[in-house]
């Protein structure tokens, strides 16, 4: 076991951890805005509108995440005419933002099918009752669907967060040198393969925990209301 090799390579580990978070941050933050007027689409009764989504979220969660990646990078190559002309290829000869919007997309997919399933969970009499208020299309969507469809689909996302950060390891065969980047490019100078790959393991095993113990606040706070109360609980006792 060689760990100075481990050692010197620290700083470009925590350059690649960086990185790893940055893609990831980017591509939950864009796919999450277009995933919530996606999986409204998906649940309307118009098959006009809900079929088209439909047929996105089949693609991106049927075919392989890599197969998508190397679609984007490397299959604009053969549009790069077409896209010059449009002043798209500054941005498709760029593998960070192939990356993003590869893992953008995906996401998208399946956080509209995560929002779909919580937005048909939301009990119909909730919704009945805010109708009998006055409330309907936005304003209902916006107040009770939404938030409530929200709290029900956030264990499901947590996972699908996880899932997406650990695909971003894909995004080092585009030559990004995110973690696994980092471990690959000095694996192969150096032969170290054990102490580099359970030094970027290390490294995931950090990130996933510390996003784990984030949405497990989020959760514990999004249900504090539906927790028991020690007896003698001023709280209880007005409940």
């Amino acid at each position: 076991m060689n760990f100075d090799i481990v050692w010197d390579s620290l700083p470009r580990f925590l350059s690649g951890a960086v990185l790893t978070v940055e893609i990831t941050a980017v591509s939950l933050a864009i796919g999450l805005i277009l995933a919530v007027p996606l999986a409204i689409l998906r649940v309307s009764l118009n098959q006009l509108l809900s079929l088209p989504v439909q047929g996105f979220t089949f693609f991106f969660r049927g075919t392989p995440l890599l197969v998508q990646l190397f679609l984007v990078y490397y299959g604009a190559g053969q549009f790069s005419d077409t896209l010059r002309s449009l002043g798209l290829w500054v941005l498709f000869r760029d593998p960070w933002f192939c990356g993003v919007l590869t893992l953008t997309l995906n996401t998208a997919a399946y956080t509209c099918e995560i929002l779909r399933g919580g937005i048909q969970a939301v009990p119909h009499g909730e919704v009945e009752a805010a109708r009998a208020f006055g409330m309907s299309g936005s304003k209902l969507y916006r107040r009770i669907i939404l938030p409530k469809a929200a709290r029900i689909a956030l264990p499901a996302y947590s996972n699908e967060v996880i899932f997406l950060l650990q695909a971003t390891s894909l995004v080092s065969l585009i030559t990004l040198m995110d973690i696994t980047g980092v471990a690959s490019r000095v694996a192969a100078r150096s032969f170290a393969f054990y102490e580099l790959y359970l030094t970027a393991a290390i490294f995931y095993l950090v990130i996933v925990y510390g996003l784990q113990g984030v949405f497990r606040r989020i959760e514990r706070r999004l249900s504090a209301h539906l927790r028991e109360r020690p007896e003698g609980d001023p709280a209880a006792l007005r409940g």
